[in-house]
């Protein structure tokens, strides 16, 4: 597997992932259909020229998902038994199409499982980046995931 376990994790570790990715309008477009999002927000070139912004703002939603897309492959692929929930979930700045984002990790704190013997709850900090070094999305999730011994076994919570 190419994600850590639970053992793996260290708190205050940082990481730096690798994936970036230039946010397109057919990504917009896509993402809101997909969702029923007509907001005019996200679709209306014109409508937006005479907001604050003078350009169409990419859905903060989308943003998320991708940077949470991008730290899979360093820190959970195949480790994870899923999401806990988010503590934290912002958007300091907006996105636009053509922007390029990345994202970096920061392991928050950790604990064992009470109530399951093969997996602990990893505390995250994800950060999404933008190409001017402006952080965009700030998610601060718990996630639990498998201890190295249980790899390969079934277990049962009881």
């Amino acid at each position: 597997m190419a994600g850590l376990y639970y053992e793996d994790f260290e708190i205050g570790k940082e990481y730096v992932h690798d994936w970036t990715r230039t946010v397109t309008e057919t990504d917009t477009i896509l993402y809101c259909g997909l969702t029923m999002n007509p907001a005019p927000i996200h679709l209306d070139q014109h409508y937006m020229e005479g907001t604050i912004h003078g350009q169409r703002l990419v859905p903060s939603l989308w943003t998320a998902g991708v940077i949470g897309g991008m730290i899979v492959n360093d820190l959970t692929l195949g480790t994870t038994l899923g999401n806990l929930g988010y503590t934290k979930f912002d958007f300091p700045r907006p996105v636009f199409h053509g922007d390029t984002l990345r994202a970096e990790t920061t392991i928050l704190d950790k604990r064992e499982s009470k109530s399951r013997e093969d997996s602990g709850i990893v505390y995250f900090e994800h950060r999404g980046i933008n190409q001017r070094g402006e952080v965009v999305h700030i998610a601060h999730r718990a996630g639990l995931m498998l201890k190295r011994a249980f790899a390969n076994r079934e277990v049962v919570s009881s």
